[in-house]
């Protein structure tokens, strides 16, 4: 909305300021870490009256777990609206990929919150049935995948593209759009499967949302894929300006998840956010790189598959408990080692997906 204020500018002035990507995500980091502390209390109060004994810890969890019972979910809440308010205000809204990237967040977040809701007012760890949730999921993720597919330039339409082999393209046709539902929807539940530690999801969603910023930003630039030898997909620079206002958002948000959290992000914040990075990857046609980025939801998401599988072939374990954090839970680890490692590992695991921006 702010964009608007060039219409101001002579070209040497201080309204020239806004036509800078850069200088406007930065905007945006500040206005939703400014939405995080004016309203993070506030909503954790609302959310504590309303919810009276908050969300139902499973007793087939960690026995450390029950101690936890009573704190307030829906927390996602909290991020959505500082991401949203931030991005509406710096971002271009002539920008298609800001309103597909946004339509995918919202329509995840309202996913999330019918869950969280049944779960508090049944007082029940169930919640929305999960083949709901995926059908209304995969329903979204189409919607997205063909939009996607109008929005990317002609050459780039379909196509499945490869990190490291620049001229590497795979056409997919009709089977990019369930390709995209897998990988939006895929995203989605990863994050959510890997929330189950006070601010273990956050911080990696916050690492993925980052690079994925500068990924973005660089596809969205002529010069920065001439040099890089990426694919330019114009447009998708306006992305940062979202990563930069998530990253102030989690900030915001982990300053009451942080241990011992005052507030859960709930369905309603994991599957929003997982939506979004898988949708920011369609977006700048970097979804195999997502996968490494973003490692540590895709082995947190493998633990529970394998789990499942190998319990149903032996009728054994293979991990203590799944998803994966929970296994060194059991092993003795201390909750705050457990969800530090995790932060490590997703720093590494981004690093080597940018790295992928030059290895060519």
């Amino acid at each position: 909305m702010l964009y608007w204020l060039t219409a101001f500018s002579d070209g040497g002035d201080f309204f020239n300021l806004f036509r800078y990507i850069t200088f406007r995500a930065g905007g945006a980091f500040l206005t939703a870490l400014l939405f995080g502390f004016l309203f993070g209390q506030p909503l954790i109060n609302v959310l504590r009256r309303t919810q009276g004994k908050g969300q139902p810890i499973r007793q087939d969890g960690p026995d450390g777990h029950l101690s936890k019972a009573g704190t307030p979910t829906m927390g996602g809440l909290l991020i959505v609206g500082a991401l949203l308010t931030a991005t509406l205000l710096w971002a271009r809204l002539d920008n298609g990929f800001i309103w597909l990237v946004l339509f995918v967040t919202l329509s995840f977040a309202a996913i999330g919150f019918a869950d969280d809701y049944a779960k508090v007012s049944k007082q029940n760890a169930r919640g929305v049935p999960g083949r709901l949730r995926l059908a209304l999921g995969f329903a979204i993720a189409a919607i997205v995948g063909v939009w996607a597919v109008h929005m990317h330039p002609e050459m780039l339409q379909n196509q499945l593209a490869f990190p490291v082999f620049k001229d590497a393209l795979v056409n997919l046709g009709l089977l990019y759009v369930p390709f995209a539902m897998f990988v939006i929807v895929g995203a989605a539940n990863a994050v959510n499967l890997t929330d189950g530690l006070d601010g273990l999801a956050i911080m990696p969603v916050m690492i993925a949302a980052t690079s994925l910023g500068i990924i973005a930003y660089a596809v969205g630039r002529v010069d920065f894929t001439e040099y890089l030898d990426v694919h330019y997909v114009p447009g998708t620079g306006e992305i940062l300006i979202f990563t930069a206002a998530l990253f102030g958002g989690g900030l915001g948000f982990l300053w009451y998840n942080a241990p011992p959290a005052a507030v859960f992000m709930g369905d309603t914040g994991s599957l929003a956010l997982g939506g979004a990075l898988g949708a920011i990857a369609l977006a700048t046609k970097h979804e195999i790189v997502l996968g490494i980025i973003g490692g540590l939801f895709v082995v947190e998401a493998l633990s529970v598959i394998i789990q499942v599988f190998y319990f149903k072939r032996t009728g054994k374990r293979a991990f203590l408990m799944a998803p994966i954090h929970h296994h060194y839970e059991q092993k003795g680890w201390a909750e705050p080692t457990i969800v530090i490692r995790f932060w490590i590992i997703s720093l590494v695991l981004a690093m080597i997906g940018l790295a992928t921006l030059k290895i060519r």
